[in-house]
């Protein structure tokens, strides 16, 4: 047995533990009965090596690493085995109990050197025996701080890619940003095991934590070749069904699952105690954050907490009884929306029911998850609706009335932008009214009847006016409320100006006469002369109305003006058909009718903004903006009842590590829509100082972009930016890192340390991951 020199032993990676263990007794001059070796990363004992058959590659046993021997002793039971092998200006220090793996890219190298006889034992205590120099190529040993570079015979650590194995690439630009994140490249290397947390009925008893962990050990080997993450995608299906199999998959997702899984897998907290917070009830705010912040931490304490976990301000408000309540809560990332999925244009003509205007278009902007009462107020503003006035918001299709939006809470997420809106200006009045819906309807010859009968199908858009159920309705006022209705369309001279109106004017064009006499509301109109009135044209200028009763038989309404009209009941709406003929149609101009515009009728617009650069800021103050909830989200603890709460976020505690995920998708029914949005993000100096509610935390908050992922790849940085795409790596310059697929970035805090350091090699190489 060598006794105060090197031995070196070439042994392949993929040669078994199991000859590890013989090639360890030849040079130590040992049986195999008194050996065991442990996995001596970090000069931190790991894993006991007993399976045999394994490979040292399978093993996780990394180039340059040590590897502790523990040896039976004289009384039959093994030296404590915390000696170590440590290295020191190209000389090596060893301790009898210790030798180091030395591998090249094609070998592994054992070297050792220790001075003890057979059956003796080694234990810590024995003289250390100073080893002469070697001319063999050794390690420079990792920096414990995690932050510089680590190379080895010139190659430095941390540019290895990892092998697709099938649409795999989501997960491999995730763990390529977390492998480069410098605190857990740092954590992941040394002893870890002692912080997993076996017991955690909400984590992956641990086997997630070393997976990643083992993998992680890997990539940070220099001058390794591209790695297949078989065994980690193998745990990850097994822990996370739906990323199984080897569909594409979102990376935020995966990314959110494996720093929720590691945190509970690497839980300080082994017994998690009952919590219960309390409400702010005027206190400081500055108070009640710290103990929700104690309150989380006594429950949630890992390495993930220490570096991705913030603090953000949520306050909600009552709007009926107008209850403050503020809590304080954790958040692991931030996800911003961009612009144009915050807010929809929604184009909605307003008819007013008494006939006081004419038809006016209205294109108003509300938040994209909006709900009816978010568009009643943008239209009342709009409009500059009266007080007694109010809006009935309907949907029109195949000129029938497909619904009423009678719930302000409901949502518009089911209106499409192919969907025809109108909202009716009726009077705000409290007494019971029934609905007349004037419903129109196209006279038109048939063609295939050699009668040349004529025929009647819907047309235009229908109109509503409210009738009191209490008052006596004849058939005449039936004639005289629905020529009222019509009367701002009555071609009477002013067909230049109706147009404008239509276009946007909200000027009211009053009905006159051949005379030119402007006639008053109540009156009722007739475009003949008042000499040239008889029963004859009086008869013409009746308008053609039916009215369907309950039986769905259609009376007519031309005749016994004096009968009254019998109402089912208030729910039940009065169908009256107006039956529009070539002849009455020049008498009104039907434009406003008939051509009913779409929700959304500014596409091409609405494509040229979303080409507009748009500021990580400017997200960042969307996703902070006040906003409705829906009416179940709330239970007042005032009104005890649930509430529509509107909600504000604000930014309390920031991480040292911030995660921010663009949402570049939208989802309608069963389509999945990307943004190909152009965020214009900082590389170096993100400020968000501004954006902290906590004032008493006066320093300034800059960080700096250290890796992001884009959905079709991802990148990372050793004072240069570099791009992960799988196996492949290539230099990237600063200025190509910025692009439409940017989907997660990831910035670290800039601080005096960090600032002092970022002028050498970075171990966190800044990354693109793919």
């Amino acid at each position: 047995m060598p006794k105060g020199d090197r031995s070196t032993v070439r042994i392949g990676k993929k040669e078994s533990i199991g000859k590890l263990y013989r090639r360890a007794c030849e040079i130590f001059d040992l049986n195999i009965e008194q050996v065991r070796i442990w996995d001596y990363y970090g000069q931190r004992k790991h894993a006991l090596m007993n399976d045999v058959d394994k490979t040292l590659d399978d093993a996780n046993i990394q180039m340059d690493q040590d590897i502790l021997v523990e040896v039976l002793n004289n009384a039959s039971s093994f030296a404590d085995g915390g000696c170590t092998s440590v290295q020191e200006n190209g000389s090596t220090v060893q301790e009898p109990t210790s030798f180091l793996l030395e591998p090249t890219k094609s070998s592994l190298s054992i070297a050792g050197g220790l001075s003890a006889s057979k059956g003796a034992s080694r234990s810590c205590s024995s003289e250390i025996s100073q080893s002469q120099n070697i001319n063999s190529p050794v390690r420079e040993l990792d920096n414990t701080n995690g932050t510089s570079g680590v190379t080895t015979r010139g190659s430095p650590a941390g540019l290895t890619g990892l092998v697709n194995l099938g649409n795999t690439c989501f997960m491999n630009s995730a763990i390529q940003c977390l492998v480069h994140t410098p605190e857990f490249a740092k954590y992941f290397r040394e002893d870890y095991h002692r912080e997993i947390n076996w017991q955690n009925p909400l984590g992956m008893v641990g086997e997630l934590a070393l997976a990643f962990g083992e993998l992680l050990r890997k990539l940070w080997a220099p001058g390794r070749t591209p790695i297949a993450p078989r065994a980690f995608k193998a745990k990850l299906a097994r822990f996370a069904p739906q990323f199984s199999g080897y569909n594409q998959h979102d990376s935020q997702e995966l990314l959110a699952f494996l720093l929720d899984g590691l945190h509970e897998d690497l839980n300080r907290v082994k017994h998690k105690p009952y919590v219960k917070s309390r409400d702010a009830d005027g206190r400081p705010d500055e108070e009640v954050a710290d103990e929700y912040w104690a309150n989380h931490t006594a429950r949630n304490d890992s390495i993930i907490v220490d570096v991705c976990q913030g603090q953000y301000k949520s306050t909600l408000v009552c709007p009926v009884c107008n209850k403050v309540s503020v809590t304080f809560d954790p958040f692991m990332y931030l996800s911003l929306p961009l612009q144009s999925t915050v807010t929809r244009s929604i184009t909605v003509t307003i008819f007013s029911s008494d006939g006081s205007a004419s038809p006016n278009l209205y294109t108003v902007t509300i938040p994209k998850p909006g709900r009816c009462r978010d568009l009643l107020q943008a239209l009342t503003s709009a409009s500059s609706l009266k007080p007694n006035e109010k809006l009935l918001l309907a949907e029109i299709r195949n000129h029938l009335i497909l619904r009423f939006f009678e719930d302000p809470f409901t949502s518009l997420s089911s209106v499409k932008d192919d969907d025809c809106l109108v909202a009716y200006k009726i009077s705000n009045h409290t007494r019971e009214t029934s609905l007349l819906q004037l419903i129109h309807r196209s006279e038109e010859e048939e063609t295939n009847n050699s009668k040349g009968t004529r025929g009647c199908k819907p047309y235009g858009t229908p109109l509503v006016l409210p009738i009191p159920c209490s008052d006596v309705i004849k058939r005449g006022d039936i004639q005289s409320m629905v020529q009222k209705m019509l009367s701002p369309l009555l071609r009477t001279g002013f067909s230049s100006e109706s147009d404008a109106l239509w276009n946007g004017s909200s000027a009211v064009v009053q009905p006159t006469d051949v005379k030119g006499k402007i006639h008053s509301d109540s009156d009722v109109i007739r475009s003949e002369p008042e000499d040239r009135m008889n029963s004859e044209t009086y008869a013409v200028d009746k308008l053609p109305l039916q009215l369907v009763d309950e039986n769905n038989a259609c009376i007519d309404l031309t005749v016994e003006e004096e009968k009254a009209i019998e109402f089912a009941s208030p729910s039940t709406p009065l169908i009256v058909f107006i039956n529009w003929s070539k002849k009455l149609r020049q008498k009104y101009d039907v434009h406003y009718l008939e051509n009913l515009p779409e929700v959304c009728r500014n596409v091409p617009a609405s494509k040229k903004a979303r080409s507009e650069p748009l500021s990580l800021y400017t997200c960042l103050e969307s996703f902070l903006r006040e906003e409705p909830l829906v009416p179940e989200d709330m239970l007042c603890p005032r009104c005890k009842e649930r509430r529509q709460a509107s909600k504000k976020l604000d930014l309390w505690r920031l991480p040292e590590v911030l995660v921010i995920h663009l949402k570049r998708f939208s989802y309608s029914r069963s389509m999945k829509h990307k943004l190909e949005t152009f965020v214009n993000f900082p590389i170096h100096d993100l400020e968000l100082t501004n954006y902290v509610t906590n004032k008493n935390n006066s320093r300034r908050q800059p960080y700096e972009l250290y890796a992001l992922i884009n959905h079709y790849g991802g990148m990372g940085k050793e004072n240069r930016w570099y791009n992960f795409d799988d196996s492949h790596i290539s230099h990237m310059n600063e200025d190509e890192v910025k692009s439409p697929a940017a989907y997660v970035l990831f910035y670290q805090r800039v601080t005096k340390e960090s600032a002092s350091l970022s002028n050498g090699a970075q171990s966190s190489a800044h990354n693109v991951a793919s």
